[in-house]
């Protein structure tokens, strides 16, 4: 009996012991994304949007303390490679958050889930990963990279527009996109540009534009490309011809250095910072006072990234040893979004809804994207269907 009692109280010593090193251990994340070049902007964004939403929980999830990485994966993906694995053996982070492009995703995303770490996407969504190659450690809050680009399809097609030119990077999202565009839209491509990424100069594309006369350009050039284009495409004179649909080519990490040349250009998005709900007005004003900037889907996908870490670490109150009900609480996704309605899809993607937006400038003088209509409410990607959940 008194072994027996003896064994007892050291399980329950052990108990006691295991729970407070579980609280004293900091919960560690790494934050990999674009930092530097061209488009340094939409990465420092999501990272900016992160430690915002860090901060806004006290700096802790579950009672524990929360470390947060960051590393730049500069956009060249063999060292994203690099830079993931110190995050994964000398960091030992539990979550790796990012990164912004889908090549880098691409690059990063067997190291991370073969690790069994878990992977969350601020940004990129290719589809790559939203069918029969889906993850249980893999989740996005942001979209499926075709559905945003499916928004300008369908208004391009609802808008009549007969002859339209298309203009996007030579890459996997770059691809996406066009796939994505081409759903709804049944009108004549008049021209379909392949760009290198990182491109700067578009005479030659803007003289192809100015001579085929089409309807409405449909373009995706995130960061300086978008810097670029947008002002050639201004001073070109077109600007106020040719209506132009665009996705990441326009919005909050580019309009400081568009500004006026980008007014009245149309976006589409899963939100826009004049969204009006509570926790969505709270935010904006937060982010602008703590980086005197408009923030982006970049931020608020990462406010949400943030959101969506700490509610799983809540539901198994801190303790990530157990990596199935990591994978479940994930799923469950419960949080109250920055967007309002959020959920999580079978392959881990949002269901949500979506937006045509367009560039204003605020009495404040700064720029800012603004929700035009809806055009997709409670939208799952197509490559779900394909996605055996607990693959």
């Amino acid at each position: 009996m008194k072994q027996q009692l003896r064994l007892a109280a050291m399980t329950v010593l052990f108990g006691l012991v295991a729970n407070a090193a579980v609280a004293e251990d900091k919960i560690k994340i790494g934050v990999i994304v674009t930092l530097s070049g061209p488009a340094a902007g939409l990465g420092q964004q999501a990272r900016d949007g992160f430690t915002l939403a860090v901060k806004d929980l006290g700096g802790k999830m579950a009672g524990r303390d929360v470390e947060v990485v960051v590393a730049d994966d500069e956009l060249k993906p063999d060292g994203a490679v690099g830079k993931v694995k110190g995050l994964l053996e000398r960091d030992k982070v539990d979550f790796v958050v990012g990164p912004i492009f889908s090549n880098i995703l691409q690059a990063i995303h067997k190291p991370v889930t073969d690790n069994k770490t878990f992977l969350i996407s601020p940004n990129a969504g290719p589809s790559s990963y939203a069918g029969k190659n889906c993850s249980p450690y893999f989740y996005v809050t942001s979209y499926q990279n075709d559905q945003v680009h499916e928004i300008l399809g369908k208004v391009a097609q609802d808008r009549g527009y007969k002859r339209v030119y298309i203009m996007v990077p030579n890459y996997q999202a770059g691809k996406d996109s066009v796939a994505g565009f081409k759903l709804d839209y049944k009108g004549e491509i008049v021209e379909e540009s392949y760009i290198p990424l990182g491109t700067l100069d578009f005479q030659v594309e803007l003289s192809k534009i100015a001579s085929l006369k089409p309807d409405a350009v449909f373009t995706f050039m995130p960061g300086g490309m978008g810097v670029g284009l947008v002002k050639q495409f201004k001073q070109a004179g077109l600007a106020d011809q040719i209506p132009v649909l665009s996705a990441f080519t326009v919005d909050e990490s580019t309009l400081p250095a568009q500004q006026d040349a980008a007014v009245g250009m149309f976006g589409g998005a899963d939100w826009a910072p004049n969204l009006d709900n509570p926790q969505n007005k709270k935010f904006v004003a937060g982010y602008e006072a703590a980086y005197n900037s408009v923030p982006g889907t970049y931020a608020m996908q990462a406010y949400d990234a943030a959101l969506l870490i700490d509610s799983a670490v809540k539901a198994v109150k801190g303790d990530l040893s157990n990596k199935e009900a990591v994978i479940a609480a994930l799923k469950k996704a419960d949080f109250t979004s920055l967007r309002g309605g959020f959920k999580f899809n079978t392959n881990g993607y949002p269901i949500q809804d979506f937006y045509l937006t367009k560039v204003a400038k605020r009495a404040d003088g700064k720029f800012q994207t603004e929700i035009v209509q809806k055009v997709f409410e409670n939208y799952g990607d197509r490559y779900a269907k394909d996605c055996t959940p607990g693959n």
